[in-house]
């Protein structure tokens, strides 16, 4: 149970979904209200189809490529590092940012708002750490899913109760947190590779 905890709060971290609030919203500025909705439960939907497929299908994409476990430890701290340190210091240049002129499709709402690099590389990195416990990533993977489902579906009301500072606030909070774990992955990496553990 405290490794389902503990994964399925790493999942929601990674995801961002108070961070993914202000950019959904602009991302369906152009949409149909009476097709927001709908637009939205599609986009999560294929966002988890994606995350299902890495977390089983990720430990044959490193036999295929022939990635060693530490090696990717250490890929994804630095992926993530790199997440965390972008919620801490945006840019006016911040790349999720995209202009959207249509109704999304996939690109950029499934991916890479919710079903990001950094989410799929920890995947891949988890189940290959332990690969015994991949019903356990299973579980802690769609109750992160859910949360950021909840947050995002209700984004528009979140945003005008909660406000674009606290919004902020949490995502750069989230980004320390992260910052944390990045480097915990990569010092584990590297042990792991030289056998110092």
């Amino acid at each position: 149970m405290e490794l389902v905890i503990s994964s399925a709060v790493i999942f929601t971290m990674v995801m961002d979904p108070l961070g993914n609030v202000p950019l959904f919203l602009t991302a369906l500025r152009n949409t149909a209200e009476d097709r927001k909705k709908r637009v939205l439960v599609r986009e999560l939907l294929i966002a988890l189809v994606l995350m299902l497929l890495f977390l089983v299908g990720g430990r044959g994409f490193m036999r295929l490529f022939h990635v060693e476990a530490p090696s990717l430890t250490v890929a994804g701290g630095v992926v993530l590092l790199l997440i965390a340190l972008r919620m801490i210091f945006p840019t006016p240049e911040r790349s999720l940012r995209e202009r959207i002129d249509d109704e999304p499709f996939i690109v950029p709402l499934a991916v890479p708002y919710v079903a990001g690099p950094s989410l799929l590389a920890m995947e891949v990195v988890l189940v290959s750490g332990n690969p015994g416990a991949i019903g356990q990533y299973l579980i802690a993977l769609l109750l992160s899913w859910a949360v950021s489902a909840v947050v995002l579906f209700f984004s528009a009301s979140l945003h005008k109760v909660i406000g674009e500072k606290a919004l902020t606030a949490v995502e750069r909070l989230m980004g320390l947190v992260l910052v944390i774990i990045s480097i915990q992955m990569m010092l584990s990496g590297v042990a792991e590779y030289f056998s110092l553990r």
